[in-house]
């Protein structure tokens, strides 16, 4: 059983830059003293919805500042870099971590940072499996080459490569992102977007994939999924809500805008307020007690024994961590763990 906290460094309106990023650096100290296993931090490119755009810089700040919690990146954006670059900077974390270093990958999406990083829309419509192999294969070996599609190099030393390489985990919102994730035997990180049955559901598919080839997995096992989700902790389930619904509007209104398509393709935006209502009706929010009974049955539906919990709601996170690792961890743990 693990149990993380996940920062995307949202910026609310009137707080500045360095603002949201101390933010998120005190977060994850406080997250490590209230008994927390691991922080993840998200990248993000010209959007207040998040503004850290290295979450491998970032990571390394974080893990200099700690001394026991595990950070992670969910995620970083391989499309937007080239994995080799990416499986150095992961090596380097885990080496000068002694392991504490997690490695989150994802796709994005066709956003204009393809255009600004030179990438190209091909890396994130076409090229995000030989991405993916390319970054495990370095992460894996001592000295290679590579000759792909997308990829061309001649044979060089990996430099650092440590004993044991880091742990990576796959952004899944897709069955195709499934199907590559169980290929690779990757667990998937599973967003906050989707409820218990959806997750499930990719569990379940992800699991079916893996019985094609004979390898049996059930509920619980150790594949290592993740599971991403809001909390927060309150008197009351009414002042929790509301505080929400207040607050997390003035992050995604503005922060869900600056989406931008690098192709000019039409998308649809989602209502920040409506958004907001439905993360609400998805996660555990109120009182402890209801927040360890929403976690217990998020465990149980899913199977995923691997949380991490979106803490920023209001944009004030320190006291609902605080509250988190006091009032509702503690309990949830007991109650596994006397199974």
């Amino acid at each position: 059983m693990r149990f993380g906290i996940f920062l995307p460094s949202g910026q609310w309106p009137g707080q500045s830059h360095g603002e949201v990023l101390s933010r998120t650096v005190a977060a994850a100290g406080a997250a490590e003293a209230a008994g927390f296993d691991d922080v993840w931090l998200a990248e993000h490119h010209f959007m207040s919805y998040g503004v850290c755009p290295s979450a491998t810089t970032l990571a390394g700040f974080v893990l200099g500042a700690t001394s026991r919690i595990d950070v992670g990146t969910a995620v970083s954006v391989l499309s937007n870099q080239h994995p080799v670059a990416l499986a150095e900077q992961a090596a380097l974390l885990s080496l000068v971590s002694g392991g504490r270093f997690r490695l989150g990958v994802g796709r994005g999406g066709p956003w204009m940072d393809l255009e600004v990083f030179g990438t190209g829309l091909s890396r994130f419509e076409h090229d995000f499996a030989e991405s993916l192999d390319l970054l495990l294969t370095w992460l894996n070996s001592s000295e290679m080459s590579w000759s792909g599609e997308a990829f061309r190099f001649r044979s060089v030393p990996v430099v650092p490569r440590p004993a044991v390489p880091p742990p990576v985990v796959v952004a899944c919102t897709s069955p195709a992102s499934e199907a590559l994730a169980a290929a690779r035997r990757l667990p998937m990180l599973l967003g906050m977007h989707v409820g218990d049955l959806e997750k499930a559901a990719a569990v379940d598919r992800y699991a079916s994939l893996l019985a094609e080839e004979g390898v049996r997995v059930g509920r619980g096992e150790s594949i290592g999924h993740i599971a991403t989700g809001l909390a927060h902790v309150a008197d009351s389930r009414t002042e929790a809500v509301a505080a929400l619904t207040r607050e997390l509007p003035r992050w995604l209104g503005p922060g869900l805008a600056g989406h931008v398509p690098v192709d000019g393709r039409r998308r649809s935006q989602r209502d920040p307020a409506e958004y907001a209502r439905e993360l609400c009706d998805l996660h555990p929010i109120g009182t402890p007690d209801d927040c360890v009974e929403s976690l217990v049955a998020t465990i149980e539906r899913t199977g995923i024994r691997h949380l991490i919990l979106f803490v920023e709601g209001t944009g004030e996170p320190l006291e609902n961590i605080s509250r988190l690792g006091a009032d509702v961890l503690p309990r949830i743990r007991s109650h596994f763990g006397s199974r």
